[in-house]
């Protein structure tokens, strides 16, 4: 009779090691996230728009006209910060698991930053935006509920 302890063992700390590698990643961007927006050329023209984001609802047209007005900032934001799906050529399919968590943060964050943000109505605009599957939608749905539910 074989005895798999040592084995079962090894495995475990393999997967505490991957584990722990993607927690020094996500402290890492978490320490680092939107740095970029306190320096030019973003902060100027964050500091004129912010005040406005805020009062409009996401996706509707007047929302749209701001982003066309912040493209330069929004052009190296994107650029510079991999959360975002604009980073990628294959948009959200280039993105990693560890991507797609601070992006979710981000999409959590900012609907709490607008008047009216809903992070059920947002993730329906994203969903088409950025050709989100339904499964990933739900995923996304469920970690927006893990984020409620702790704060």
């Amino acid at each position: 009779m074989s005895d798999s302890t040592l084995e079962t063992v090894k495995h475990i700390r393999h997967v505490q090691y991957l584990m722990e590698l993607v927690i020094e990643e996500l402290l890492s961007r978490s320490r680092k996230h939107d740095e970029t927006k306190l320096e030019s050329p973003e902060k100027e023209i964050f500091d004129e728009f912010t005040p406005k984001l805020q009062g409009a609802t996401y996706g509707s047209d007047e929302y749209k006209g701001f982003l066309k007005e912040m493209k330069v900032a929004l052009d190296h934001h994107y650029k510079e910060n991999r959360h975002h799906p604009e980073c990628y050529t294959e948009g959200i399919n280039g993105m990693s698991l560890i991507d797609l968590i601070e992006m979710v943060a981000d999409w959590k964050a900012a609907a709490a930053r607008h008047n009216d943000g809903d992070t059920t109505k947002s993730l329906e605009i994203n969903i088409e935006r950025f050709g989100i599957s339904p499964q990933l939608a739900l995923i996304i749905r469920n970690t927006f509920f893990f984020f409620s539910c702790h704060g």
